[in-house]
């Protein structure tokens, strides 16, 4: 084993045209078809109102040319001695985007490289924090959110390392897929591994798969992909989406305050100024802050706490982003689908639950 130490325009105020569609490979045509319908009868939710790794020294390599922990085949594993730090690898990514500071350092195909980083534990003040920012119960059990915020820093030091084919920068969280396999409480101590996969063309760009597994003495008991999209320029880029589908009944109602976005930051580690700060915003393109996308998944499964099944996949396509402040209702709909809406009845979020 070797070792090495467009103008700004209001969110609310975008057409259906600007919703991200194509081939998000999160939802499938048909799951979202069978989202968008009335929701079911008899529903009854009640209306609510509402470290520094930058270049870790201690990082060790293996080579997996065959079959690894995680079934990774030919990637090389960079093992971390503890979870990365998310205000250093912003900084990395803020400064890769400056001309003459690698912003240009961008590879064509996917790294063929994992980072995995073992013993992370649960810190339960930090859960409970979490689970009164998204809505939660506040218990030992883990959300199926909070294992994505555990090791959302790992994937940062992913989506940041030398050659990623996407800048960190401008990048558009499109979709979430979570797997839980079985509950996971606050005493267990969790090994988590992240590698992208699945590099592909969209009609905005490109779009990347990145995995995080997270795994308990051996056993994989939790898996996400969240799906990125990169956008580029690309002329003639899809304008054609047909008519906007009928906005299912609300079945509960939230108001999103400004607080929202720099709350979840806090507990999540995603300071992404397009989320706290209004001048952030306006640098890509929005009037105020909007919300994270991983914060309406976790609300939205939070509403769902009571059924959502010990072991399930839940996954969402992100649409319009939520502007902070604002309102948006809740749909519960039939055969496990769910939807966000604003007030207008265009989509923030369609997801379901098998």
């Amino acid at each position: 084993m070797a070792r090495r130490r467009e103008p700004a325009r209001e969110p609310e105020d975008l057409s259906v045209h600007e919703l991200i569609e194509g081939p998000t490979e999160i939802l499938s045509r048909e799951t979202l078809d069978a989202i968008r319908r009335p929701k079911a009868a008899g529903a009854d939710l009640s209306v609510e109102q509402t470290h520094d790794l930058t270049a870790p020294a201690a990082e060790v390599t293996t080579d997996l040319s065959g079959d690894g922990p995680a079934g990774t085949g030919g990637r090389t594993r960079v093992e971390l001695p503890r979870i990365p730090a998310p205000g250093a690898l912003y900084r990395r990514a803020a400064l890769g985007a400056l001309p003459g500071l690698g912003g240009g350092r961008r590879g064509a195909d996917l790294p063929a490289v994992e980072f995995a980083v073992a013993g992370v534990r649960v810190d339960r003040a930090h859960l409970a924090d979490y689970d009164r920012v998204c809505g939660f119960r506040l218990t030992d059990r883990l959300p199926a959110t909070f294992p994505h915020v555990l090791g959302f820093p790992l994937t940062l030091r992913l989506m940041t390392a030398p050659g990623f084919p996407i800048p960190l920068t401008g990048v558009v969280h499109v979709g979430n897929r979570i797997t839980t396999r079985r509950p996971i409480t606050a005493d267990e101590t969790l090994d988590f591994t992240t590698y992208a996969e699945n590099l592909r063309p969209h009609d905005r760009g490109r779009q990347v798969d990145v995995v995080l597994v997270g795994s308990v003495d051996g056993e994989e008991v939790w898996r996400g992909v969240s799906t990125y999209l990169g956008r580029e320029r690309k002329a003639g880029a899809g304008r054609d989406r047909g008519e906007r589908p009928a906005t299912p009944a609300a079945t509960a109602r939230w108001r999103v305050e400004p607080r929202v976005g720099t709350e979840y930051a806090r507990v999540s580690g995603d300071h992404n100024p397009i989320h706290t700060s209004r001048l952030g915003a306006r640098l890509f393109g929005f009037r105020r802050p909007i919300a994270h996308g991983m914060w309406s998944k976790a609300r939205c499964l939070a509403a769902l706490e009571t059924r959502l099944p010990d072991a399930c996949t839940v996954e969402v396509a992100f649409k319009l982003p939520v502007p902070l402040p604002s309102t948006v209702n809740f749909a519960l709909l039939p055969d496990g689908g769910f939807a966000l809406h604003d007030s207008r009845g265009r989509p923030h979020l369609a997801g379901l639950v098998r």
